[in-house]
């Protein structure tokens, strides 16, 4: 392993350990102000840019530029992107642009400056030399203008796994009244945060950039943004690398016992490699006994959160929480032992941050609300699809974020309005998908549904458990830059093992 890449996982572990949710302290302060301390404001349209005066920068651009709320509106109320620009390191070879979008609650802004602090440009070789890199925080999210609610989302009383009517009634009670403080604070931008309006909003920053085509490079939800940018603007992409795709190919439904099955396998990875691991915390024990346990303890008795500073949290909410440990075995997975041991004695913070740190969990449920069909509506139905999840899970219960999407959307008062997915996209560049052979958030079979919309698009498989593979695989950086550069595709059935 390089001298880089320890650097890198260390430092992550450290941030992760250490429970610090970059989120929330950093966003407060945003990257996008003037040396003078002051946003200047752009016409909508133009993207006004200036030297960043955010020291996790270092020598970029920030930016803003306002499009539409509503873009059938163009000339109603508008709102605010926020960019970051890293111009390339060799602009005489220079190839192009490249834009990092990760959607659904993640600040692509954030998710730079943690990549530049741990390494990224040194370990980056052409797409970092030839490419300038653009981050945007996409409408609603981070330092663009964002969507803020006061009412908790989830506060001490209400289950996303209701054990009976009236459950479910205060659960809708209350996602309804959350949806109205969402509403009256934010006004008509929680309608729009789904992906076409998004999309759109892609292709202003493209014509605002001054660029014929863009490169794409999207993690996880961004996938889905990048299929809905292809479909919606033919011709507008020069390369499309797709990292952990999702598939929505499917119904709602299928999609969540698939996102079931993989998470309760990636438990069960990590609780088998705990067995031998010296890095994890729980070394010999029955970590998958005792994780249950645990969450059987919190459910009768919450445990308490350092502090004072959260609600004590009940088994729910610790398995609600488990998921994003298992996202990036060399890191997460330790971590997530160490939660678990500070949990047994009594102190459940760690399970109150999101390991990405650049998630904001209000910020994350808006869009899906939009994006995702409501095939549940009725107790019976949930009741009904839960017990099916259970039998499926019975470490992590169905607790993942596309149930999370399905309850925590019940009385939505705004209509949903997916896209229509599976077709044949024309104009659209051949795509390197990237996906993980295991994986908590998307099964390999993702892959390939997105690969098969995207004709002449391939499958880069990588053995393992990660997302967001580029900072983690040198396998997985050689064919992201050859494709970049030379828009050279792996054969078919590759996988990369290191």
């Amino acid at each position: 392993m390089s001298r880089v890449m320890r650097q890198l996982r260390r430092t992550l572990t450290a941030i992760l350990t250490a429970g610090v949710v970059l989120a929330t302290p950093v966003l407060a302060t945003p990257v996008v102000a003037a040396p003078g301390g002051t946003v200047p404001r752009a016409p909508t349209g133009h993207i006004t840019w200036h030297p960043c005066n955010d020291a996790g920068f270092p020598g970029m651009q920030c930016g803003t530029m306002r499009v539409p709320v509503d873009w059938s509106k163009p000339r109603a109320a508008q709102l605010d992107l926020a960019l970051v620009r890293r111009k390339a390191d060799d602009p005489a070879h220079r190839q192009g642009t490249l834009l990092l979008n990760d959607g659904a609650g993640g600040s692509s802004i954030e998710q730079l400056r943690l990549a530049t602090r741990n390494g990224f440009p040194d370990i980056a070789g052409a797409m970092t030399q030839r490419f300038d890199i653009v981050a945007v925080d996409p409408r609603g999210v981070g330092h663009s203008t964002p969507i803020r609610c006061s009412e908790p989302l989830k506060p001490a009383g209400v289950s996303y796994f209701p054990k009976s009517r009236a459950a479910f009634d205060k659960v809708v009670a209350h996602n309804r009244t959350f949806a109205r403080d969402c509403l009256r604070r934010n006004g008509p931008l929680v309608a729009h945060v789904d992906l076409t309006s998004t999309a759109r909003d892609i292709e202003a920053v493209r014509t605002g950039l001054g660029v014929r085509r863009l490169n794409w490079y999207g993690i996880h939800y961004s996938t889905l943004l990048g299929r809905t940018y292809a479909a919606l603007f033919p011709g507008r992409l020069r390369t499309m690398t797709l990292d952990t795709a999702l598939d929505d190919t499917t119904s709602p439904l299928t999609r969540i016992v698939k996102e079931t099955t993989g998470a309760e396998e990636a438990f069960n990875r990590f609780a088998a490699w705990c067995t031998h691991s010296a890095k994890c915390a729980l070394k010999g024990h029955d970590v998958a006994a005792e994780y249950d346990a645990l969450v059987a303890r919190a459910d009768r008795t919450p445990v308490p959160v350092a502090g004072g500073t959260h609600r004590p949290l009940t088994g729910e909410d610790i398995r609600g929480a488990t998921q994003d440990y298992l996202n990036i075995a060399s890191v997460t997975w330790p971590a997530l032992a160490e939660a678990i041991v500070k949990a047994q004695a009594g102190d459940a913070t760690d399970f109150t941050v999101d390991p990405d740190g650049t998630l904001d969990p209000v910020q994350v449920l808006v869009p899906a609300c939009l994006d995702n069909a409501r095939p549940v509506s009725t107790f019976e139905q949930a009741d009904r699809l839960h017990k099916s999840l259970a039998a499926r899970a019975p470490h992590l219960g169905g607790a993942v974020r596309s149930w999370t999407a399905l309850v925590g959307c019940l009385g939505w008062p705004v209509p949903a309005k997916p896209v229509q997915a599976g077709r044949l996209i024309s104009g659209a560049p051949p795509a390197l998908v990237i996906q993980s052979t295991h994986q908590a958030l998307a099964p390999h079979a993702a892959g390939s549904a997105m690969a098969a919309q995207l004709p002449g698009s391939v499958v880069l498989s990588r053995e393992g458990d990660d997302y967001s593979m580029f900072l983690l695989s040198p396998c997985v950086r050689e064919a992201t830059n050859r494709y970049l550069t030379d828009r050279i595709l792996p054969a078919p059935g590759t996988t990369c093992t290191n």
